[in-house]
């Protein structure tokens, strides 16, 4: 059981440190490079300029322009990405069961992600992000209930 516990921390950690990488270094390194580069007083407050600070913004542009934008894959791949967070949490820590503490925990990681692309200009800060990629972990976090009742419902021989 331990051994098994231990994989899943390895796990958990290597997700997220691909979620870094997708989200954050998501660009050649030439170009982070130059951004990082460019790093002065004004890089910070271009940031706050393109940020999108108003809830459902960017989800109503995807809808609206779903003929033009790629939207279905915007939106269910801001879900997607941390569904796994809702899962493997829970998974890896006992109080990490509880869902607002599993929420929490997304909300400041997601947080943490999106105001590090806010003042680097590794990316654009959008509330509407934060949004989706909570709901993801949401959703990763019931999958994870209904995986561990499975479980339980094998060990109990109620089902199958």
């Amino acid at each position: 059981m331990k051994k098994s516990q231990n994989m899943h921390k390895v796990i958990f950690f290597l997700y997220l440190l691909i979620v870094v990488r997708l989200i954050i270094f998501k660009y050649p390194i030439e170009v982070l490079r130059e951004i990082a580069a460019s790093w002065e007083k004004n890089v910070i407050l271009e940031g706050l300029d393109t940020a999108n600070f108003t809830l459902f913004k960017t989800i109503r542009m995807y809808i609206d322009y779903a003929y033009k934008l790629n939207s279905f894959e915007n939106l269910a791949g801001n879900i997607v990405v941390f569904m796994p967070f809702g899962f493997l949490l829970p998974s890896v820590l006992v109080w990490g069961r509880n869902f607002f503490v599993m929420l929490l925990n997304a909300f400041i990681f997601v947080l943490g992600i999106e105001v590090f692309q806010l003042f680097s200009a590794f990316g654009a800060f959008d509330v509407d992000d934060i949004l989706l990629n909570c709901l993801g972990a949401a959703l990763g976090y019931f999958l994870f209930m209904i995986w561990e009742s499975i479980g339980k419902e094998k060990k109990d021989g109620s089902i199958f």
